[in-house]
């Protein structure tokens, strides 16, 4: 799936880092019960890789009528052109306009954020082209799943290209005759709602302890553990890891301004926030392009703690 692979993103230089829909934004147990059963955790790994196998199977194949049927009807995700919904997913993975000779997933990890919600990382390797380019080799994504009516849906998916942080930034090539040499924005929602108000200034908390090199904010805000990808295509697996990456010092940012924020309900307690950031500062000598933003929260009580991320720049 998924098109960004056979894109040449700009790697600008940043360490930036239900059985139904369930639409409440509350914390109590009655709520909390609605969540749906789902499989042991020994199975679910294995499920999911299935399953993203059989998407890349279908990108290869060009198999336009799969995505009707594997992706939820509540899919957000990033895109060549910025956020997508479930039908501008479908066009843009569909692959159609690709050439896909081969591809391989690695180094697969599972995170289980409440019954009927998981997300795997893994390594994805591809040989081939689109739109006459040839494909990135290798990128790390993220693709979130939900149980809706007893089966696995695909209610998020990104992926941030692999490059070398310290190489100068490589020029973004357009895809069609039609693209814009600035990056596009994603579209800023009408009236964001209860959910995204909640979890925006979160998100700021987490990015603006991050510019600070604070590492005793950024443990407070975030989970006991989970998953980090930056937008140089940078795995770190573990808080630990994240920790370390996020108060080291090659970056110098002054200020940190997040927009066009969505916030996407998985369950009562499980939620997904896609956002555009920009920062005035620069890391590794390069200054900061635009991102587009994706962190997974988990309520804990009545508290929500950033769970997972993925960001990717923006083009």
């Amino acid at each position: 799936m998924f098109k960004l692979l056979c894109t040449a993103l700009t790697a600008t230089a940043a360490g930036l880092f239900t059985a139904g829909d369930v639409n409440v934004w509350a914390g109590d147990a009655d709520v909390a019960r609605t969540v749906t059963r789902t499989a042991p955790a020994g199975a679910t790994q294995a499920a999911l890789v299935s399953l993203e196998t059989s998407a890349y199977q279908a990108w290869k194949s060009r198999d336009t009528k799969f995505w009707k049927t594997f992706l939820s009807d509540q899919f957000v995700g990033w895109g060549s052109t910025g956020r997508l919904d479930k039908a501008s997913a479908t066009r843009e993975f569909s692959g159609t306009d690709c050439t896909i000779r081969s591809f391989a997933i690695s180094d697969v990890q599972l995170s289980r954020f409440a019954p009927g919600a998981a997300l795997i990382t893994h390594k994805t390797t591809v040989d081939g082209t689109c739109n006459g380019q040839k494909s990135s080799p290798a990128s790390w994504v993220a693709t979130a799943y939900r149980r809706e009516a007893g089966q696995w849906k695909a209610v998020f998916h990104a992926e941030a290209v692999i490059v070398d942080p310290a190489a100068p930034p490589a020029q973004a090539a357009a895809s069609t005759a039609g693209d814009q040499q600035k990056p596009a924005r994603p579209a800023r929602p009408a009236h964001p709602d209860a959910g995204t108000n909640a979890l925006l200034p979160l998100e700021k908390a987490v990015w603006d302890a991050w510019k600070d090199h604070d590492t005793r904010r950024m443990d407070d805000l975030t989970a006991k553990d989970f998953q980090f990808i930056n937008i140089f295509g940078i795995h770190l697996p573990t808080k630990a890891d994240a920790l370390k990456d996020w108060s080291g010092k090659g970056c110098d940012v002054k200020a940190i301004s997040l927009t066009d924020a969505q916030a996407t309900l998985l369950s009562p307690t499980v939620a997904i926030l896609t956002f555009h950031a920009s920062a005035d500062g620069a890391c590794f000598g390069q200054k900061i392009g635009p991102v587009w933003g994706s962190s997974v929260y988990v309520k804990h009580g009545a508290t929500w703690r950033w769970n997972f991320g993925i960001n990717v720049p923006a083009r």
